[in-house]
């Protein structure tokens, strides 16, 4: 249950977290419309993060899942950014086109750091004090 209860928390923290960020973007870069599939991209990565840590807490050893997954999940998330900048850049169109994405590939970026961050940092911090007390032998 305490699994459960932690991947909950973190799924609401980080989605929390996720969002205020997209929204501040949104503001400072005067996004309109656009705007809302960097939202849903938030979403979904939150959903995705909370799924990818709640496997690694019943993992054998939870911490050191949690921090590889933690680890693997931010080079992916870098590496499939990497490629959207990359698809960006190559497509064939002017530089005012490609200046005008720059505030989208920021707001797919930013928010999904801060989600993917946010969920690995609450999710080690439960793990950590859930065997710290199971060790010591209190709450069990």
């Amino acid at each position: 249950m305490r699994t459960f209860f932690t991947s909950l928390f973190a799924f609401i923290l980080s989605g929390l977290a996720g969002g205020l960020v997209a929204q501040w973007l949104a503001i400072a870069t005067g996004a309109e419309e656009e705007y809302i599939l960097v939202f849903m991209f938030s979403v979904l990565v939150t959903f995705m993060g909370t799924f990818v840590f709640f496997v690694a807490q019943f993992m054998t050893d939870p911490v050191a899942a949690v921090a590889r997954t933690g680890k693997w999940l931010l080079i992916v998330f870098a590496v499939l950014l990497a490629l959207l900048v990359a698809l960006i850049l190559y497509a064939d169109s002017g530089a005012a086109v490609v200046r005008k994405d720059i505030p989208m590939v920021v707001g797919f970026g930013l928010p999904g750091l801060v989600t993917v961050v946010v969920q690995w940092m609450f999710v080690r911090w439960r793990v950590r004090r859930g065997l710290t007390k199971a060790q010591v032998g209190v709450g069990a």
